[in-house]
């Protein structure tokens, strides 16, 4: 029998997240920091919006790129929040962020196109690259740039095949973030070298420095930007799979065709769902971000505190201390306090090569777990030393 696999599918690795859960979930009374999903319930207001859609027998087909009022509150919310000026004709609702950023590539490369992905990241968007055909090419950031894409790293990997730059900010694992000025060094390279961007913003509600600055709101940008966002962690929405890609309309046609032909369509109660959440959902995500930096504050100190260095992460909600003194790989130290200590943490070679040597802890959990869990961290590297 001739093998009936995909020799591209077959190439990829599995989630190095995935894999590491999967032992956890065999286990008992594990303490996990490790995935990336908010600890609050999705507001009530919201998820009777939901209910409501229900109970109304809203349960058909929305169009492929979805309700035309969801996407005008998408338009809405991305001009006043982050200054965006795409239309609701330049806005697709998709089954969360992810499939947002997969047909994105799909619509936008050929084979041989080469797709620039700095890590350490999103375990994603290097598989989505070669399933769509294109090449990915590795760039290391470096805690001393605060994990920072700096314009001589970009320029330093850019060939003629060139063709899309991944803008991960804020940043999964990290929590690294880009400044207005910092990611105006980079838009000037894009436009000099008529680039194109997948900026992923599904944390760009989770920023600790100010408001978060999006590359397609500089000059020459929005036309060169496609933006992925959502409701997952802004507003404790993972399960409604929900997010949006916006972005010029001549690409998110492409991307509507794919979408169509895969998906059909998002989850319509979802839809009607986050509605409700844009248009009266601000203070609930000002709530949640207040909780989420007390945390991090918390965090940051204890780690630091306990001898496990952490630079000071400004989004998301990770962090990304270094474990380098203690002579294991990232994956060593985490099977072995999760064997020992019962406490699960992610290796940072999850996220690239040169995620090795840090670990990626989530602080989307109560103060009250947190210290629960630092008090068993801190048994395990007792061990150690």
């Amino acid at each position: 029998m001739r093998n009936p696999l995909s020799k591209t599918v077959q190439e990829l690795a599995p989630s190095g997240i995935r894999r590491f859960f999967d032992v956890a979930n065999t286990m008992d009374d594990v303490i996990s920091l490790g995935v990336g999903e908010p600890d609050f319930d999705t507001p009530w207001h919201i998820r009777e919006e939901g209910i409501y859609s229900l109970e109304q027998g809203r349960t058909f087909y929305t169009s492929n790129a979805g309700l035309a009022e969801l996407k005008r509150e998408i338009s809405r919310y991305l001009k006043r929040r982050f200054q965006l000026p795409y239309t609701e004709n330049e806005v697709l609702v998709t089954v969360g962020g992810s499939e947002a950023i997969d047909i994105a590539f799909r619509a936008m490369l050929d084979p041989g196109d080469e797709v620039i992905i700095p890590e350490p990241c999103f375990v994603s968007y290097f598989p989505c690259v070669k399933m769509a055909g294109g090449s990915p090419v590795r760039l290391a950031l470096e805690e001393k740039d605060e994990f920072k894409l700096t314009k001589e790293k970009l320029m330093s990997v850019l060939t003629d095949k060139t063709k899309i730059v991944v803008l991960p900010f804020p940043n999964n694992p990290t929590g690294a973030i880009m400044t207005g000025e910092e990611l105006r060094d980079i838009a000037t390279i894009i436009r000099e070298r008529d680039l194109f961007v997948v900026s992923d913003e599904i944390y760009s509600e989770l920023s600790y420095q100010g408001d978060h600055v999006s590359i397609a709101s500089l000059p020459g940008m929005a036309e060169r930007t496609v933006v992925i966002n959502g409701f997952s962690k802004s507003y404790a929405m993972t399960g409604w799979r929900l997010g949006y890609a916006a972005g010029p309309e001549e690409i998110i046609q492409q991307m509507i065709k794919v979408h169509q032909y895969v998906i059909m369509c998002a989850p319509t109660t979802s839809q009607y769902a986050a509605i409700e959440a844009l248009r009266h959902g601000d203070e609930d995500v000002a709530c949640m971000r207040e909780s989420y930096d007390e945390r991090r504050r918390f965090l940051v100190k204890e780690l630091n505190d306990m001898g496990i260095p952490c630079f000071e992460p400004m989004g998301a909600f990770y962090v990304f201390p270094g474990i380098h003194r203690f002579g294991m790989t990232s994956e060593e130290f985490a099977t072995s306090l999760l064997r020992q200590e019962r406490v699960a943490v992610v290796p940072g070679s999850a996220f690239g090569e040169c995620g090795e040597g840090y670990l990626r802890i989530s602080y989307a959990y109560s103060i009250e777990n947190l210290k629960l869990a630092l008090g068993k961290i801190q048994n395990f590297i007792d061990t150690l030393l």
